[in-house]
């Protein structure tokens, strides 16, 4: 009998790998890898950077490196001021993000991603326990206890009253400010992710706050609408290097990475 064996893809940038330290690199990781070595090599084409510049040791850039790249993008990435009409709409359109003194009643499940996780056979799991409970959302105690990687497991997953400044960003993102048709209350439809793994999320109840006037939050609006567009240019320009210096073992438009963010 003969088993699979196959190697993930190996990850090359301009044909350099970038993967040698490590052969399960998440996806996420393989992404941000190949993002920053585009941005190195743009770097020093721009002279930004010198030609003895150590290449990335374990997917961490020289200090240098790190700099010419905050240096190329300022030069290249083109983001427009939003006008006050943009402001309104978006904040028109999405005034629960900006809701203060919100609170959601939480339990999860976490699936917990640590070195050398199997992280697409841990997806697995975690969807399957996802499908489950949006079946049978009774049982999510039992699941927590059995499944969580969380000491709150013990407790049925149990998280209390969580408002903005009681979890990661990440997690408060997918719970906290949402817009209508995504301020569920039961288990939600999707895994949440954050830095410690996925979780599987039942949101118990929720306090919706208060929501202030725009003039109130005309900057936090305006910082995001400069953000959504530092994002899309950033896209362009990675895609435009990655047709100059090919990249190979990851598709680099089809996931986020903290340098997106």
């Amino acid at each position: 009998m003969t088993l699979d064996t196959a190697l993930p893809t190996p990850l090359a940038v301009a044909g350099q790998r970038l993967d040698h330290d490590r052969s399960d690199l998440g996806e996420a990781e393989r992404h941000q890898r190949a993002r920053l070595a585009l941005l190195r090599l743009a770097a020093l084409e721009d002279g930004l950077l010198p030609a003895s510049d150590p290449p990335p040791h374990d997917g961490v850039l020289s200090e240098a490196a790190a700099d010419a790249i905050e240096q190329w993008l300022e030069r290249h990435l083109q983001v427009p001021e939003p006008d006050e009409a943009a402001c309104r709409r978006y904040h028109a359109a999405h005034r629960a993000r900006y809701a203060l003194d919100e609170r959601v009643q939480a339990r999860h499940i976490l699936f917990a991603v640590t070195p050398g996780t199997d992280v697409v056979a841990l997806r697995g799991r975690a969807e399957q326990a996802l499908l489950l409970l949006r079946a049978e959302p009774g049982r999510f105690a039992e699941q927590a206890a059995a499944l969580s990687n969380c000491p709150s497991g013990a407790q049925g997953g149990e998280l209390g009253w969580l408002g903005q400044a009681d979890c990661a960003p990440e997690f408060a993102r997918e719970l906290l400010g949402q817009d209508a048709e995504r301020a569920h209350v039961g288990v939600l439809p999707r895994l949440v992710h954050s830095r410690f793994g996925l979780h599987v999320v039942e949101v118990l109840a929720r306090e919706p706050g208060r929501q202030p006037e725009f003039e109130q939050v005309r900057e936090a609006v305006a910082q995001a609408l400069r953000q959504q567009a530092w994002v899309t240019a950033l896209r362009q320009q990675l895609m435009r290097l990655a047709a100059r210096w090919p990249v190979e073992g990851v598709a680099l438009e089809q996931a986020d990475s903290a340098l997106m963010q």
